[in-house]
C-alpha cells in the first residue's frame, strides 16, 4: 500500500496561482468543508464570514507579488486542490506565515508536503524574510510531520480564539 501512495505523489503535479476576486466559489468550497476546517476552526465557515475573510485575503494578495494566498491547482486536469498561504502583514515584514488547506479527495497524496517545500523554496529566494511560522492544531500530526521534515521547530502552544494551536518556526537567517 505504501508503494502505491508513493507512486501517486509522483503523478500529481501542482502549480500555485494567486487567488483573484473571481475565485470566491473555490475558496468557499474549501472553507465551507467541515473535514477541511476540522483542524483549523473546528467548524465549516458560513458564506458571510467566508466573504469577509476572502476580501481580506484579496487585499493581502496585493501587498507583494510572491506573497499571499494561492490556489493549489492539479496541472493534469487543471482542478482546484486547495489553498497555499505565504502571508505577510505588510510589504516590509520580515516574517511570513506558511499554511495550506487541501480538499479531502486529495489527502494522503503528498500535496501538502509539495506545497510546503515549494513555499519554503520561494521565500528563500527573497532576502526580506528572516522567519517563517506556521500555526497548526496540535492534533494535526500529518501537518506537523510535514513542517518538521522541512526544518520547522515547535516554539509554543497557545490558544487562538479558544482553539488549541501550536506555533512552529523556521529561521531563515
Amino acid at each position: 500500500m505504501q508503494k502505491q501512495n508513493t507512486e501517486n505523489v509522483k503523478e500529481i503535479n501542482i502549480k500555485l496561482e494567486k487567488f483573484t476576486e473571481n475565485d470566491f466559489a473555490l475558496y468557499f468550497e474549501l472553507v465551507n468543508n467541515e473535514k477541511v476546517m476540522e483542524m483549523i476552526t473546528e467548524r465549516a465557515i458560513e458564506k458571510d464570514e467566508a466573504k469577509t475573510n476572502f476580501n481580506k485575503l484579496i487585499q493581502n494578495n496585493k501587498l507583494k507579488e510572491n506573497f499571499g494566498n494561492f490556489k493549489i491547482i492539479e496541472t493534469k486536469n487543471n482542478e482546484f486542490v486547495g489553498l497555499a498561504k505565504l502571508e505577510i502583514k505588510n510589504s516590509v515584514d520580515n516574517e511570513a506565515e506558511l499554511g495550506y488547506m487541501v480538499l479531502p479527495k486529495y489527502w494522503g497524496k503528498g500535496i501538502a508536503g509539495k506545497v510546503g517545500k515549494q513555499l519554503i523554496e520561494s521565500v528563500q529566494k527573497e532576502n526580506q524574510i528572516e522567519r517563517l511560522f506556521a500555526i497548526i492544531d496540535p492534533k494535526n500530526l500529518p501537518s506537523r510531520k510535514i513542517l518538521i521534515n522541512n526544518g520547522f521547530e515547535s516554539k509554543e502552544f497557545k490558544d487562538f480564539d479558544g482553539l488549541p494551536g501550536e506555533i512552529l518556526e523556521l529561521k531563515l537567517k
